[in-house]
């Protein structure tokens, strides 16, 4: 039993390093959608220097920002609990810090991909 707790948190660490610098540079790309033409002669008049931002697009960008803040913070968690999982015996314990540690990088994941969705 305890091999299998170690395994699942090696294989956790593991993924989680593999996988984050892809997140990282999808979190960077421009969304793809469909293009919308535009039309010159439509476009209205508007000479103000600051156009006002929707209150979507602020919701998406504070998203943006806390995606990144949170991508950030799971690299961090998941460094540690990977050095940790590398100088303890998990073979013999597992330690309460590490599971809560494995915990919170899940939480954490969890928050990303949601938002990430929209």
């Amino acid at each position: 039993m305890t091999d299998t707790r170690r395994s699942f948190l090696t294989g956790l660490a593991g993924t989680t390093l593999i996988l984050l610098p892809a997140a990282l540079l999808n979190g960077q790309a421009k969304p793809k959608g469909r293009p919308t033409a535009t039309d010159p002669s439509q476009e209205p008049e508007s000479t103000d220097a600051t156009p006002m931002k929707s209150p979507a697009k602020a919701v998406l960008e504070a998203n943006e920002k806390d995606i990144k803040k949170n991508i950030e913070k799971l690299y961090q968690l998941a460094t540690d609990l990977k050095a940790e999982v590398e100088k303890t015996d998990s073979s013999q314990f597992l330690s309460l810090a590490m599971v809560k540690k494995a915990e919170e990088i899940e939480k954490l994941a969890h928050d990303i991909k949601t938002r990430a969705k929209g």
